[in-house]
C-alpha cells in the first residue's frame, strides 16, 4: 500500500504538491501537509519554493553558463522550469512557454505537436502543449524525490486535478503528459471540488458551518480559465453528504487577460510620453505585469507600484531598456472591466468574429466575469431538475455560501465584487446574503484538497459525490435513401449521463446498432454540460448549437473473421476508477470493441452536427 497520497495542481500560472498519510495508524481525519518544491531561482542558485511557477525556457547557447542549469536529479538539464524559467522569460518572451494547460484544451490545434512558444521566431526550439505539461509535472516527481529519499514517488498515490471545465479529451491529454512524466496510475479530480475538499480539510467542524439544503457556490479564477461549479448539502440516514449538481463551460478567461489588460494600460501610459512599443515588447511587458500583478496582489505587501521594465528594440542605447511602473490603482481599475455590476439577466456578449482570424487560444469574447456567473446561475446550473438546487421565483440557482480559488480572488476588490453582485441578485430573488467560506491558501488550496480526496478514497474523510461532470453522446447517422448532395441525418445517442460515478458501468438498454468493422470508420462524440437530465440510450434527433463536439476517431476495427461487414452491437459505458471515460461496443456473440477519446488529431472547432 502506498505511503502517502500526492495532490498536484498542474495550474496554468502555478503549480503545487501536497501530500497527506495513508498509514493506518493515520488519524481518521487526513491531515495535509504542502511540500515543497525545489528549482532554479537564479542560474546555478537552487531553492526550495511552495510553488513551481508554470512556465518552460527554452534557452539558447548562450543563454546560460555551462552547468548554469543543472538540477541535483539531472546535471545535464538544459530546459528550465519554474522561477528562474519565469524570471529570463520575463526578458526573452519569444523563448517563453507559458498557459500550456490552455493549450490542452484547445481542439483546433494538434497538441502533441510542437507548437510552444507559440509565435516563436523561426529557428527556435519548440515543444508541444504535453511536453510542456510533462516537464512541469517530471519536475515535480523528482523534486518530491529529492525530499523523500525513503518514500519514491512511483510507490504513492497520485492525484492530479483539472478544471471542472475540462472535456474527455482535455483529459486525456493531462493522463498522456503524465505518462511522459514516468507517473504512476493517477486519478483525476475537478479543481472547484478540491477547493472544497481543502475547505473540509481545514474546518473539521463543517457541519456545523453548513446544513442540509445549503447551496455551496464556487468560483475559481485561476491562470487561463474561470470555473463555477455548485455543491448542494444533502442529509441521508441522519448524515449530511455533499454532491456537486452543476458545473460550469469551459471559460477561457482569468489571469492571463488580465495581465495582458495591465500590459496594454502602461504601453497605454507609454504611447501618451511618445514611447510606442511593438508586439515582441508588448508580450514581453505582458509577462512583466504578471509578476508585478502578483507582487501587488500578494496579502502581504503594502507596496503601491512595482517597476516594470521592458526591453529596447535594438542593442544601442538609443534601443536600451524602457522602465515603467504598474501601480496598485491600475490594477483595481482593469479588474472593475472585469467584474462590472450586472443584471442577473445579463448574459454574455457575443462579439461579430471577422472571416479571417489569427490562429491562437481562444478566449472568451466577453471578458465580464460577472456575466458568466449570470449565465451559469441562470442557464447552467438551472437547467438540472436536481430538487436539492435553490432557486429564485425567475428559475435563478440561488446560493447560500461562497468559496473562492485562485491567485486573482487575492485581491479584496476582486472578492466584494463578485459577493456584492451575487447577494444584489439574491436579494432580488427574495434571499437573504450568501456567506462566504474563508480561510483557505488561494494558491495552494487545490493541490490540498487532492490530498484530502486521496485519503477519503480511503475512508479518511469526507467524499463529495459528483461523477462525470458533462453529459456524453455518439453520433448515430440515420438510415436514409441517398439523395445527391445531402449527407444522412446525425442523431445524438446519450451514452454517459451527467454525474455518472467513478468505478460503475451502464448498458444501454434495447438499443442495437450497426458498427462498421474491417474497414476505417469515423466515429463522432459530443457533450454538453447543460444537459444534465438525458438518460442513457436516449435519442437527440436535432441537437445543433446544443452539443459541443470532441475529436473524432477514425478507426479500423477488426472482426476476427476477415469480412467487411456491419456488426449488430449494443453500447456499454465504463467510468474507471480514476475518472476516465470508456465506451464499449458489445456484439451479440460477445465480441468487445473499445472506442476512444481521440488524442492525437486536432478537430475543426466549426464544424456543425450534420
Amino acid at each position: 500500500m502506498s505511503r502517502y497520497a500526492i495532490g498536484i495542481d498542474l495550474g496554468t500560472t502555478n503549480c503545487a504538491v501536497a501530500s497527506t498519510s495513508l498509514a493506518e495508524e493515520a488519524a481518521v481525519a487526513p491531515v495535509v501537509a504542502m511540500e515543497p518544491v525545489s528549482q532554479l531561482t537564479a542560474p546555478g542558485e537552487l531553492s526550495a519554493e511552495p510553488l513551481l511557477p508554470s512556465f518552460l525556457y527554452i534557452p539558447s547557447e548562450r543563454d546560460f553558463p555551462a552547468g548554469a542549469t543543472a538540477l541535483p536529479w539531472d546535471e545535464s538539464a538544459r530546459l528550465v522550469t519554474g522561477k528562474l524559467a519565469q524570471r529570463r522569460g520575463a526578458e526573452v518572451s519569444s523563448r517563453l512557454v507559458s498557459s500550456a494547460k490552455s493549450w490542452l484544451s484547445y481542439a483546433a490545434v494538434d497538441r502533441t505537436a510542437p507548437i510552444l512558444p507559440w509565435k516563436a521566431a523561426e529557428g527556435i526550439e519548440r515543444v508541444s502543449p504535453v511536453q510542456a505539461s510533462a516537464a512541469y509535472l517530471k519536475h515535480l516527481r523528482a523534486s518530491w524525490d529529492l525530499h523523500h529519499p525513503d518514500a519514491p514517488f512511483a510507490d504513492q498515490e497520485v492525484l492530479i486535478t483539472v478544471p471542472a471545465s475540462f472535456d474527455a479529451v482535455a483529459r486525456e491529454f493531462t493522463l498522456k503528459a503524465a505518462e511522459a512524466a514516468g507517473y504512476p496510475t493517477v486519478t483525476m479530480l475537478e479543481e472547484p471540488q478540491a477547493a472544497f475538499y481543502a475547505w473540509i480539510e481545514r474546518h473539521p467542524d463543517w457541519r456545523q458551518r453548513v446544513a442540509k439544503g445549503d447551496l455551496v457556490l464556487v468560483i475559481d479564477i485561476g491562470g487561463g480559465t474561470t470555473d463555477f461549479t455548485l455543491i448542494t448539502v444533502t442529509e441521508q440516514a441522519g448524515e449530511l453528504q455533499l454532491e456537486r449538481v452543476a458545473v460550469g463551460e469551459h471559460i477561457l478567461l482569468g489571469g492571463d487577460n488580465i495581465d495582458l489588460a495591465l500590459a496594454h494600460t502602461v504601453a497605454g501610459e507609454l504611447a501618451a510620453k511618445g514611447t510606442k512599443i511593438d508586439a515582441f515588447q508588448l508580450q514581453t511587458l505582458w509577462n512583466n505585469c504578471r509578476l508585478a500583478k502578483e507582487k501587488l496582489l500578494d496579502p502581504d505587501s503594502k507596496a503601491d507600484e512595482v517597476p516594470v521594465n521592458i526591453p529596447g528594440k535594438g542593442s544601442s542605447l538609443i534601443g536600451g531598456t524602457l522602465r515603467a511602473k504598474l501601480h496598485r490603482e491600475q490594477i483595481e481599475q482593469v479588474l472593475d472591466a472585469f467584474l462590472p455590476p450586472v443584471a442577473s439577466t445579463e448574459m454574455p456578449r457575443l462579439t461579430r468574429s471577422g472571416g479571417l482570424q489569427e490562429m491562437g487560444l481562444p478566449y472568451a469574447a466577453d471578458a465580464a466575469i460577472t456575466r458568466h456567473l449570470a449565465r451559469f446561475l441562470r442557464q447552467q446550473a438551472a437547467a438540472s431538475e436536481h430538487n436539492s438546487v435553490r432557486r429564485g421565483s425567475t428559475g435563478l440557482a440561488c446560493p447560500t455560501h461562497v468559496l473562492f480559488n485562485g491567485g486573482v480572488l487575492h485581491a479584496p476588490f476582486v472578492r466584494d465584487r463578485l459577493l456584492g453582485v451575487l447577494n444584489g441578485w439574491l436579494a432580488e430573488e427574495g434571499f437573504g446574503a450568501a456567506q462566504l467560506l474563508s480561510g483557505e491558501n488561494l494558491m495552494q488550496a487545490v493541490a490540498a484538497g487532492a490530498a484530502y480526496y486521496g485519503a477519503a478514497r480511503h475512508g479518511k474523510g469526507v467524499r463529495i459525490r459528483g461523477g462525470i461532470a458533462r453529459t456524453y453522446y455518439v453520433g448515430i447517422e440515420s438510415a436514409m435513401p441517398a439523395v445527391p448532395g445531402i449527407p444522412a441525418p446525425l442523431k445524438a445517442l446519450t451514452v454517459a449521463p451527467f454525474g455518472m460515478e467513478e468505478g460503475t458501468s451502464v448498458a444501454i438498454p434495447n438499443r442495437e446498432f450497426g458498427l462498421a468493422v474491417d474497414r476505417t470508420a469515423e466515429f463522432r462524440f459530443f457533450c454538453s454540460a447543460s444537459r444534465k437530465d438525458d438518460r442513457p440510450g436516449d435519442m437527440i434527433d436535432d441537437f445543433a448549437g446544443e452539443l459541443d463536439e470532441l475529436s473524432p476517431v477514425e478507426v479500423r476495427l477488426p472482426s476476427g473473421q476477415q469480412s467487411d461487414e456491419v456488426v449488430p452491437v449494443s453500447f456499454e459505458t465504463i467510468v474507471t476508477e480514476t475518472g476516465m471515460l470508456q465506451l464499449w461496443c458489445v456484439a451479440r456473440d460477445a465480441r468487445r470493441w473499445k472506442l476512444e477519446f481521440n488524442v492525437r488529431e486536432s478537430v475543426d472547432p466549426g464544424r456543425a452536427a450534420q
